[in-house]
């Protein structure tokens, strides 16, 4: 029996055949590519000795089918195959906490490898980051479309009722704490700072040099058409101050 040349994805372990379609092995090659000539790259992976303390002293390796040891050997050996299915679900199970960081002997850090294969995942648009991201969208929204941080008060069922009952925990009464707080936080959609009208412009303009909105495309298209007509919307504004202020 021959063997294709390309990869897929196991629907689960030992699944010899899959109704899945192959993954060019020229796509992996790409993917990983784009991984490793990253910047960040050669100083998170400096070999590995196969010692698990990564794992061992991981939180979310006590609690998912997750190994930062894993993640650092597939890299290390270049597995493209593996790399590829760690990127389906695997990775988006670190907490980013990088205790692996502080305790592996080599100077390692699988969290911050795992960084660069999320943001490789929202590049290539995979359907594991469009998952993982999509209950974030207003807060992506909040962040691009004012560069304001996202306030507390706004976590809440009624503006995220696509995060399921848990989000019933933080229904907290916040008024009623803040109370109890002798200085102002300067944290609610009441006080939160505005930014003004030409940093949103120079804000959405590192959007777009930076690539940000790019990958926020291939993840959440209807995201993106929203967040680029309140940026036309603004540029206008601008626009029209800068003709206000030539007039006088």
């Amino acid at each position: 029996m021959s063997h294709s040349a390309n990869s897929r994805v196991q629907k689960h372990i030992g699944d010899p055949f899959s109704d899945e379609p192959a993954i060019p092995q020229e796509k992996l090659e790409e993917i990983f590519a784009d991984i490793q000539s990253d910047l960040r790259f050669d100083h998170e992976l400096n070999g590995c000795l196969n010692c698990g303390i990564c794992t061992a002293t991981c939180p979310a390796a006590h609690y998912y089918d997750f190994s930062p040891r894993e993640i650092v050997q597939l890299l290390w050996t270049e597995n493209l195959d593996g790399i590829y299915d760690a990127m389906q679900e695997k990775i988006w199970a670190c907490a980013q906490c990088y205790t692996c960081a502080a305790r592996c002997p080599f100077g390692n850090s699988p969290g911050g490898l795992i960084m660069l294969m999320r943001e490789t995942a929202i590049k290539h648009g995979m359907q594991s980051a469009k998952n993982v991201l999509r209950p974030f969208s207003r807060v992506m929204l909040k962040l691009i479309s004012t560069g304001n941080q996202l306030s507390p008060d706004m976590i809440n069922p009624e503006h995220f009722a696509d995060w399921g009952p848990n989000i019933s925990k933080v229904d907290a009464p916040l008024k009623l704490l803040r109370k109890a707080i002798p200085m102002p936080t300067l944290n609610t959609t009441e006080t939160a700072w505005e930014v003004n009208l030409k940093t949103s412009v120079e804000l959405y303009t590192i959007w777009e040099e930076t690539g940000v909105l790019d990958q926020l495309e291939t993840i959440d298209e209807n995201l993106f058409d929203v967040i680029l007509d309140i940026m036309d919307e603004k540029r206008e504004d601008w626009d029209d101050w800068k003709d206000e202020q030539d007039d006088e």
